[in-house]
């Protein structure tokens, strides 16, 4: 595991100097699900692919921004989803971005899951390792400083409520104007990992993307988005559903296939089970 976690530390450090440096303009090809790839999309995936294939212990990858998973090393045992640039439209307007690993054993899957991580890369470049406990990172030059083990408070404060509204069920806009309404404060950048880590570095909240009447299976893809923040939120004492299941104990047919999910602190989670239990 030492030489994925260094191998993710090199593609961090490249990846901003991409983003500082690069072109963020559109090129003429298409990712997975049919959207124009960013340049530096591309350039990023490059980049983790080519330290990942480095590693010997990483038998398959597998990116959002490819259709179909790749093999590097036949005899290696891990395998590695990855999203290279979560919320990569925000780039040309200067909000953070970031990058989600899912690092699986054996093959993809969520019963799989061994450890995941994503970097953040905002005004300054943090890292969130979760294997045996969830450990942030911050990139100091060139070398990266632990910080220290993040843990959710039982209750937290924000509400980041995903999709668009006019696509909301009925009961999901009840449920997230209730929280408003019980004095929870909204944070949503429409970048999932800026988010996502806002909520666990300020001690819990609920993030949320619902099933839509556009996107009756949610938006979010399983192996790159969702299982990665999953196995994080549940090691930092949160819990992580599509609305009525762990999606821990989800499965999947598709290297892209999505759900519907809520990430958050106790509390909140047991709002979103009470909710749609009778929905």
């Amino acid at each position: 595991m030492t030489d994925i976690f260094e191998a993710i530390q090199r593609s961090a450090i490249r990846i901003k100097n991409a983003i500082d440096t690069k072109d963020i303009g559109y090129s003429n090809q298409a990712n997975s699900s049919g959207e124009t790839q960013l340049q530096l999309d591309i350039q990023c995936d490059m980049i983790i692919e080519e330290e990942l294939s480095h590693v010997l212990s990483v038998n398959t990858i597998a990116s959002e921004e490819k259709e179909h998973p790749m093999q590097l090393n036949k005899n290696g045992k891990y395998f590695i989803a990855y999203d290279p640039l979560d919320g990569s439209s925000l780039i040309d307007v200067n909000l953070s971005v970031g990058t989600i690993y899912g690092i699986y054993e054996g093959d993809f899957g969520s019963k799989n899951m061994v450890a995941s991580c994503y970097v953040v890369h905002g005004p300054r470049v943090e890292m969130v390792f979760a294997h045996n406990k969830v450990k942030l990172h911050l990139l100091q030059g060139d070398n990266w400083e632990f910080v220290k083990e993040i843990r959710l408070s039982e209750k937290g404060k924000l509400n980041a409520p995903g999709g668009t509204q006019q696509n909301w069920t009925d009961y999901h806009k009840e449920m997230v104007d209730g929280l408003f309404k019980e004095g929870y404060r909204l944070r949503y950048s429409g970048g999932m990992v800026p988010d996502l880590h806002q909520i666990l570095l300020k001690g819990g909240g609920l993030f949320s993307y619902p099933a839509t009447s556009d996107k009756p299976e949610g938006k979010l893809r399983r192996l790159f988005e969702v299982f990665p923040f999953a196995f994080i939120y549940k090691l930092a004492g949160g819990e992580a559903i599509n609305g009525k299941e762990d999606l821990m104990t989800l499965s999947h047919a598709h290297v892209h296939d999505t759900s519907p999910c809520f990430f958050g602190s106790k509390y909140e989670i047991q709002r979103v089970k009470e909710v749609y239990a009778n929905n």
